[in-house]
């Protein structure tokens, strides 16, 4: 494998979303540790609330697309906000509707692997909902690397540019998504 292709993203759809910064920034360090990284923004994919019947009418257009960018990347890193103790709504939808079936294609998310990060203003960092993630993500069949990481005070995290501005911490996000880089280049060599 060259360079493994990563799909990274946040669960959060507003404009000044902390989880939007630490997407960007996870996906800006993959790319420096050999990745190709694909930034998407869930606001550019709106979607109906998963229901079989609009399904069976017809899948949306945008359920498509991302099930297009899931099949065409290795792995992926989500930056996933806490709503009540979980995951957001939009996050969780995204998830059903790019695992339903298409005809003739495989799972878009069964071999990927994933790496898991949430940032919020409270003490805890949206430590909360990465449990869930990992669950939901496991139970599809995605390798979740063991390290993930939750930034707490999310109001001070932030430098101007983007970058974390706690230089501890910066090597944490840095050290999990090295770990996602390598951990998918380890799994998705070809076997002799």
């Amino acid at each position: 494998m060259t360079k493994p292709r990563i799909l990274a993203f946040s669960g959060a759809t507003r404009k000044n979303s902390f989880n939007k910064k630490l997407a960007a920034h996870a996906a800006k360090l993959a790319e420096q540790h050999g990745a190709e990284v694909t930034l998407i923004d869930l606001k550019d994919f709106p979607l109906p609330l998963y229901d079989g019947d609009v399904e069976t009418d017809g899948m949306p257009e945008n359920a498509d697309a991302l099930f297009e960018l899931f099949m065409a990347h290795d792995a992926i890193i989500i930056s996933s906000p806490e709503y009540n103790g979980s995951i957001s709504g939009v996050l969780k939808n995204t998830i059903d509707w790019v695992s339903r079936p298409r005809e003739g294609r495989g799972s878009a998310y069964a071999g990927k692997v994933a790496g898991l990060l949430s940032t919020s203003p409270g003490a805890l960092g949206g430590l909360r909902a990465l449990g869930h993630v990992r669950t939901i993500l496991t139970n599809l069949k995605v390798f979740v690397i063991p390290e993930q990481v939750a930034i707490g005070g999310s109001f001070s995290a932030f430098n101007d540019d983007g970058s974390l501005s706690d230089e501890k911490m910066a090597g944490i996000v840095d050290s999990m998504v090295k770990s996602l880089v390598t951990t998918t280049k380890k799994l998705n060599q070809p076997v002799d």
